[in-house]
């Protein structure tokens, strides 16, 4: 009797364990255009995972100066091999901070957590004016209904995505070292 509560409680205790992990195993490399995604994850994605460069995106790298350094951040679409959802990794010039956007975890709030349909990937200049376009009920709006406070005069470049053919997409920026997102279409 006490043999069979021990292991009772013995696999109790370790299907607990599994529940509470929280933390991805670092990913394998499959080649020189892979990387590494270390850090949280979704739960679905706890696996270990390996992304490659996207063949998908006829444009998958871009340089720009996010954070105004004036070192240039590479900005490259990579696909997850193990959920095949597409992201940014985002490698700053100074080497010392590497971002990943996407991957199946969602986008700044904006409501899609991959890239795949961005047709357009460039990168959107310093000083350039830019502001959400589209009002609360989905309207497509012009500049000359655009309250000067609420356009954005991008202090760094930033990124801009954008569906090819069907419209829609916006711009990635940094505010305060933090992304922020501009509507456009």
């Amino acid at each position: 009797m006490k043999i069979r509560t021990l292991l009772l409680l013995s696999l109790l205790s370790i299907s607990c364990k599994k529940e509470t992990k929280t933390e991805s195993e670092i990913p394998k490399i499959a080649s020189k255009d892979s990387l590494e995604v270390t850090g949280k994850k979704e739960p679905e994605t706890q696996k270990t995972d390996t992304i490659v460069l996207s063949t998908k995106h006829k444009t998958n790298k871009i340089l720009c100066d996010l954070d105004g350094d004036n070192l240039d951040e590479t900005v490259e679409i990579f696909r997850s091999t193990n959920n095949q959802k597409s992201g940014f990794r985002i490698t700053y010039g100074n080497g010392k901070r590497t971002d990943y956007l996407g991957f199946g975890n969602d986008i700044l709030d904006r409501g899609f957590d991959e890239i795949d349909w961005a047709g357009i990937f460039e990168k959107a200049p310093k000083n350039e004016v830019y502001f959400d376009n589209v009002n609360e009920d989905g309207d497509i709006i012009g500049e000359e209904q655009v309250a000067e406070e609420d356009k954005i005069k991008l202090p760094n470049d930033g990124i801009f995505i954008h569906a090819e053919e069907s419209c829609g997409g916006g711009v990635i920026y940094l505010k305060n070292g933090k992304y922020e997102w501009i509507q456009q279409e």
